[in-house]
C-alpha cells in the first residue's frame, strides 16, 4: 500500500499506520480511501488478525478529506444530463460511508490511537472505530468536524455518529460552527474513551483491543438510547425546537450546509444508523449541487491554499527567507505587524520618534503573549523568547542588516517620503521597503525612493493579528524580486497574500469604499440606520457599513478625504460620503470606536447603540415613507462592491479571479457563502447581474454604471473564471 502500512504482532493485532508519502499532513484522497477498504477487508477475512489499531505518522493522524479531489467529480458531473447528476454524485459520495460502515461492522475490535490532528473525514474514521484514545501531551492536537466552515457537511457519517455518541445538543455546537476542540474537551464530551501520553498510546490501544474481542458500536447494540433523547423524545424535542430558530438568527438562511446538517441529524436520529447514513448522503449530494458550496470550496479552501503557498510569485523568482525586519511607526498597525512577525520567528526592530512610543508598540506584544500564557496556550518561556525578538528603539541604525522594512506611519505623503529617505540611508541594498498605506498610490510614494525597484506596497488590514489578508501593491517600477521577497515575508507570517496593481485605494479599499458609500447613501436618502445595518448582515456581511466605518476610524476616512482632495482637487470627490464624514469630524468630533463616538455610541461594557444624531443626515423631509425592503438594500450593497471588483479586473488592478474572491472574503468579509465578489457575479450570471445593475443605475446614479468588460461578458455568456481563469485557477 502507498498510504498505509500494516504490521501484525504476536497477539494478532494489526497496527495500521496512515503515512502518505511526500506530504506534511495525511488526507483522505480517493486512493487512500480505496486502501482503507482493502485493509478493512483484510481485517475481516484474515483469521490471523484478532483486531486492529489505527494510528498516523508521528505527531499526525489525518487532516480530513482531500477536497481538491471533488474537482474531478464535479468535472464528471458537468458532462452528464441534468437528470443524471444527482444519482451519479450520490453514488460517488456514498462510498466513504460504505467503507467506514464496513470498518465498524468487520466483526473484530478496532481502536483509533489518535496522535495528531484529526479533522473532518480524519475524525470521522475514528468515530467509526470502537474505541478512541488520544495523546494528551501534544498541545497542537485538535479534533472536530469543521466542514461547515468551507460550505460542506460531514459526509463520512459524522452527522450520524457524533450525535449518537454525545447527543444532538453537543453535536450541533461542534458541527454547525465547525469547532475544533482539544483532547481534554473531547474526552469530557465523550468523543474519546481515554487519553494518555503519546509514548503509551499504541500499547494502551492494543491492550483495549485484546480485552474486548466482541466490541460493537453503541448503536449496533440492543437497547441503545440516544444521549439526551431523539427528536421524538421530550428532552430531545427541546433541543431541536430551539436549534432551527437559533440557526436562522445566526446565518439568515445564507448557509445551506448548516441547514442540511440540522436536517441530517433530525431525520437521521429517527431511523437506524444505516438509514441515517443514506439520509446524510442525500443531503450531502443536494449540498454539492448548490453553487454556495462549490464556490466556498473553491475560494475558501482551494484558492486560499494556493495563494498561501505563494503561487503569485513571479516566474523566475525563487523562494527565500525573511529573518529580520524593521517596522517604522509603533502605532496600532505597526505594533500588530511587529507582533505577528515575532510570533513567526522573525527578529523585529520597531522604531518611532521617541522611546516611549516605541516601547508602547512593543508592549502590544507583551500584552498579547501574556494572554496566551494565561489561557494555557503558551509557556512563559516561549512568551519571553517572542518578546525578546523585538527591539524597541528610535535609532534607524538598527536597520543596517534587515531583509525588509514595513513603514506604518499615518496617511501623509510628506511624512512617508521623509521616512523613506531616512531609512534608505542605512538599509542594505537588497532590502525591500514596504509601505503599509491604505490608499495612497505606491508609484507616487516611490518617487521619494532612491531605489524604486525595491519599493512595494504591503497593505495590512486592521487588526493585523486577526485579519488574514495582505495586499501587495506593485508600483510602476517595482521589480519581480521585490514582489517575491514580499511574498516570502507574508507567507512566513502565515497571512494570505494577493498581488495587485497600483491605483488609489488599490483593490480591497476601492470595493470597501463602495460598501460604506452606499450605506451612507441610504442614510442620506432617509432609510433608517438600523434597517441599513441589519439588511447588510442579512446579506452576509459581518458588520453593517456604518459599523465598519467606525471600526476603520472615521478620522482615518477624513484624513484620506483631505489627502485625496489635495491630490486630485475637491471636485474629484462625489457622492454622500464626504459631507457626512466631514460633519462627523468637524462638527461632532466623532472618530469611531477609537473615541467611543461614531455612527454608534460605545459603552464601557462593550455594548453599542446607533447614535440618535444620525437623523441629521436624513433628507429635510425626514425618513423615507415607506421604507425600502431589506432585499433592495442587499442588492444596493452587494452589487456596488461587485461592480467595483469588475472594474478592477477590467483595469488590470486584479488579474486573477482567485485573488479577487479570496481577497474580498478575507479583506472585508464579503458574504462568504457567495464564494467571493466575482463568484457572486458568475453564479448570478453576467446578463442577470448587468440587468440588475442597470436598474439600480437608473434609480440612483453613476455608482452602478456597468463597465464594458461586464457588458461584453453578458453578451457572450462568459464568466470571470471562464474568461480569466488559468489551469491554476480552475
Amino acid at each position: 500500500m502507498k498510504h498505509f502500512t500494516l504490521e501484525i504482532d504476536k497477539d494478532g493485532i494489526a497496527l495500521i499506520t496512515f503515512d502518505s508519502p511526500n506530504v506534511t499532513m495525511n488526507l483522505l484522497s480517493t486512493e487512500a480511501l480505496q486502501e482503507i477498504s482493502e485493509w478493512t477487508d483484510e481485517i475481516a477475512s484474515n483469521a490471523a488478525i484478532t483486531g486492529a489499531v489505527i494510528t498516523g505518522q508521528p505527531n499526525a493522524f489525518c487532516a480530513g478529506a482531500d477536497l481538491s479531489g471533488l474537482g474531478a467529480i464535479f468535472s464528471e458531473v458537468e458532462k452528464l444530463d441534468r437528470n443524471e447528476r444527482a444519482a451519479f454524485l450520490y453514488k460517488e459520495l456514498f462510498q466513504i460511508n460504505e467503507i467506514f460502515r464496513k470498518l465498524e461492522t468487520c466483526g473484530k475490535p478496532v481502536a483509533a490511537a489518535i496522535n495528531g490532528l484529526a479533522l473532518g473525514g480524519g475524525f470521522e474514521i475514528t468515530l467509526a472505530c470502537h474505541y478512541r484514545i488520544a495523546s494528551n501531551d501534544n498541545p497542537k492536537l485538535k479534533l472536530g468536524l469543521p466542514e461547515a466552515m468551507v460550505g460542506v457537511l460531514p459526509g463520512g457519517g459524522g452527522t450520524q455518529r457524533m450525535p449518537r455518541l454525545i447527543g444532538a445538543m453537543n453535536a450541533f455546537d461542534l458541527m454547525l460552527q465547525g469547532k475544533m476542540i482539544n483532547v481534554e474537551k473531547a474526552h469530557t464530551l465523550g468523543l474519546l474513551h481515554d487519553t494518555c501520553p503519546a509514548a503509551e498510546l499504541i500499547e494502551k490501544a492494543k491492550a483495549w483491543v485484546k480485552a474486548n474481542p466482541e466490541a460493537k458500536q453503541p448503536w449496533d447494540q440492543d437497547k441503545y438510547r440516544i444521549p439526551g433523547g431523539g427528536p421524538y423524545h421530550p428532552a430531545g424535542y427541546q433541543t431541536f425546537g430551539a436549534a432551527s430558530p437559533m440557526l436562522r438568527k445566526n446565518t439568515y438562511g445564507n448557509y445551506p450546509a448548516q441547514r442540511y446538517i440540522l436536517a441530517s441529524v433530525y431525520e437521521g436520529l429517527q431511523v437506524d444508523i444505516d438509514a441515517g447514513l443514506r439520509i446524510e448522503c442525500r443531503y450531502f449530494t443536494k449540498l454539492m449541487m448548490r453553487p454556495e458550496s462549490r464556490n466556498m470550496i473553491r475560494s475558501i479552501f482551494l484558492s486560499k491554499q494556493s495563494l498561501d503557498k505563494g503561487e503569485a510569485r513571479p516566474a523566475g523568482q525563487s523562494k527565500g527567507t525573511i529573518d529580520k525586519i524593521a517596522v517604522i511607526g509603533a502605532g496600532f498597525m505597526g505594533a500588530g505587524v511587529a507582533y505577528v512577525s515575532a510570533m513567526s520567528g522573525i527578529d523585529v526592530a520597531i522604531i518611532d520618534v521617541d522611546q516611549a512610543a516605541a516601547d508602547k508598540g512593543k508592549e502590544f506584544t507583551a500584552t498579547e503573549v501574556a494572554k496566551r500564557v494565561g489561557w494555557g496556550k503558551m509557556t512563559q518561556e516561549k512568551a519571553d523568547s517572542i518578546l525578546n525578538r523585538i527591539t524597541a528603539t528610535t535609532d534607524y541604525g538598527v536597520m543596517g542588516d534587515v531583509d525588509l522594512v514595513v513603514e506604518a506611519v499615518f496617511e501623509s505623503r510628506e511624512l512617508k517620503a521623509k521616512i523613506t529617505k531616512m531609512a534608505e540611508e542605512v538599509l542594505p541594498k537588497t532590502a525591500i521597503f514596504g509601505s503599509n498605506t491604505s490608499t495612497l498610490p505606491i508609484t507616487g510614494l516611490a518617487e521619494a525612493s532612491q531605489r524604486p525597484e525595491n519599493f512595494i506596497g504591503i497593505h495590512f488590514f486592521s487588526p493585523v493579528h486577526k485579519m488574514m489578508l495582505v495586499e501587495l501593491i506593485v508600483g510602476e517600477k517595482t521589480s519581480d524580486y521585490a514582489i517575491s521577497r514580499a511574498l516570502d515575508f507574508v507567507t512566513r507570517i502565515k497571512k494570505t497574500p494577493i498581488v495587485v496593481s497600483d491605483t488609489r485605494g488599490f483593490y480591497a479599499n476601492r470595493c470597501v469604499m463602495r460598501y460604506i458609500e452606499q450605506g451612507m447613501g441610504l442614510l442620506s436618502e432617509g432609510v433608517k440606520p438600523a434597517l441599513i445595518e441589519n439588511a447588510a448582515r442579512m446579506a452576509g456581511m459581518p458588520v453593517g457599513p456604518l459599523s465598519l466605518q467606525d471600526e476603520v476610524a472615521i478620522d482615518l476616512g477624513y484624513k484620506i478625504l483631505k489627502q485625496t482632495e489635495e491630490d486630485l482637487g475637491a471636485d474629484a470627490i462625489k457622492g454622500p460620503t464626504a459631507p457626512i464624514i466631514r460633519s462627523m469630524i468637524e462638527n461632532h468630533d466623532r472618530k469611531g470606536r477609537k473615541n467611543s463616538k461614531g455612527f454608534y455610541d460605545y459603552q464601557p461594557d462593550g455594548s453599542k447603540r446607533l447614535w440618535p444624531g444620525l437623523s441629521e443626515f436624513a433628507p429635510k423631509s425626514g425618513l423615507a415613507e415607506p421604507q425600502v425592503s431589506p432585499a433592495y438594500i442587499k442588492d444596493r450593497l452587494l452589487v456596488a462592491m461587485a461592480l467595483e471588483a469588475a472594474r478592477c479586473m477590467e483595469e488590470g488592478i486584479v488579474q486573477d479571479p482567485r485573488e479577487a474572491d479570496v481577497g474580498s472574503i478575507l479583506g472585508w468579509g464579503f458574504a462568504p457563502y457567495t464564494g467571493g465578489v466575482l463568484s457572486y457575479i458568475d453564479t448570478m450570471g453576467a446578463a442577470v447581474f448587468v440587468a440588475r445593475a442597470d436598474e439600480l443605475a437608473a434609480e440612483t446614479g453613476s455608482a452602478y454604471l456597468v463597465p464594458e468588460l461586464l457588458r461584453d461578458m453578458a453578451k457572450n455568456g462568459e464568466t470571470f473564471y471562464g474568461r480569466f481563469g488559468t489551469a491554476k485557477a480552475a
